[in-house]
């Protein structure tokens, strides 16, 4: 795996900057600001994507912001340049669904992730402008995708990983009737800078834990869970090095404005003295596709490809990460080309090892 793909499997795009909440762990710097992208950036996009879809599985992910903001006329405006084989995603805090939403899904066909952190008092973060819990609007808008048959994911951040939460939240999400559960360890990252420092054990302890809750129940699919058994079970086959791609994903994010960035939607409106704002074009001006050609050319991008190199050197988990996300090396260390992060430890290394630790717990005797 080394330097980038020229063709993406999805991309991010970000129909507002407008957030609707106002939660507390968010990385986001313009969330107050209804800043839309114009549907000439969506065709510009498309462009590209389009040819990208006909032969390969391929996605378009709305994110935010809060993506519902935009409104579903501009929305589905933004939505149309895109063809029939493109499948089209939805991040979302749900706080705005209702029947009206869920027909637009239907219509669409959207697939949407809702961002809840498990029970009541574990979503204490998640507030509205206004400073109030937005729990009850978020149960709301998951019971409208109930009541029209919708399958959702979930997305969870985990800001406390003691014990005892990760079987409360697996529980949770069984009875919230999600398909598929992601997880998140809080990072420290955009203008989140809240610390992420856990002790190794409870973290690790946190991993395991949920393991243990999904193999009592396997009635969710685990995103970090499977993708960690997938690894195990190839390195015990001899075949790990085929589960990373050739090349990294380029993940490409759309701004509002039509401005790229690649690797990290994190780094998508921030700017820096050294690196300046992090895009690599506007497909406004260049071609989505003439942009990623020449990705690896933007000064950042290949100081982070140097770390990556480092962390394949230097890290015995490289073949699980593939070298770590750029965001958190640059909003934790303040460069691209440094290795270990506190992301890496929580959500990489604690995982894998969480994984581990369930397994040797639990193996038949005499094994």
């Amino acid at each position: 795996m080394r330097g980038l793909a020229a063709v993406p499997s999805y991309v991010v795009m970000q129909p507002t900057t407008l957030c609707n909440l106002d939660c507390a762990y968010c990385y986001l710097p313009f969330r107050a600001a209804d800043r839309r992208m114009p549907v000439a950036v969506a065709e510009a996009v498309a462009a590209s994507v389009n040819p990208w879809a006909v032969s390969a599985r391929f996605s378009v992910v709305w994110h935010g912001g809060e993506p519902l903001a935009a409104g579903r006329e501009q929305l589905a405006a933004l939505m149309a340049p895109f063809g029939p084989d493109v499948e089209h995603h939805v991040q979302t805090n749900a706080t705005l669904i209702d029947d009206a939403w869920c027909e637009f899904f239907v219509t669409h066909r959207v697939r949407v992730s809702v961002s809840v952190d498990g029970p009541r008092e574990r979503n204490g973060d998640r507030v509205t402008r206004a400073g109030r819990p937005a729990y009850d609007r978020i149960v709301r808008g998951v019971a409208a995708l109930r009541r029209h048959a919708l399958p959702f994911s979930a997305l969870a951040v985990v800001n406390d990983p003691a014990p005892g939460r990760a079987a409360e939240l697996y529980d949770y999400c069984l009875d919230l009737g999600c398909e598929v559960l992601g997880v998140n360890i809080e990072e420290t990252e955009g203008v989140n800078r809240r610390d992420n420092v856990h002790d190794p054990a409870v973290v690790t302890g946190f991993w395991a834990e949920l393991v243990a809750a999904w193999r009592r129940k396997p009635q969710i699919h685990l995103r970090e869970v499977e993708w960690s058994l997938r690894y195990a079970a190839a390195v015990l086959d001899g075949t790990a090095d085929d589960l990373l791609p050739r090349r990294l994903d380029p993940i490409p994010t759309i701004a509002h404005d039509g401005s790229v960035v690649v690797l990290s939607p994190e780094l998508a409106g921030f700017t820096d003295p050294h690196y300046g704002d992090f895009s690599s074009g506007n497909v406004l001006t260049t071609p989505l596709h003439a942009i990623l050609a020449e990705a690896e050319r933007t000064n950042w991008v290949g100081e982070f490809l140097t770390g990556v190199e480092a962390c394949r050197s230097s890290c015995p988990y490289f073949g699980f990460c593939g070298g770590g996300h750029a965001a958190n090396r640059y909003f934790e260390l303040g460069r691209f080309d440094g290795t270990e992060t506190e992301h890496c430890r929580n959500s990489k290394i604690r995982l894998l090892e969480g994984v581990l630790e369930h397994a040797r717990n639990h193996q038949s005797p005499g094994v």
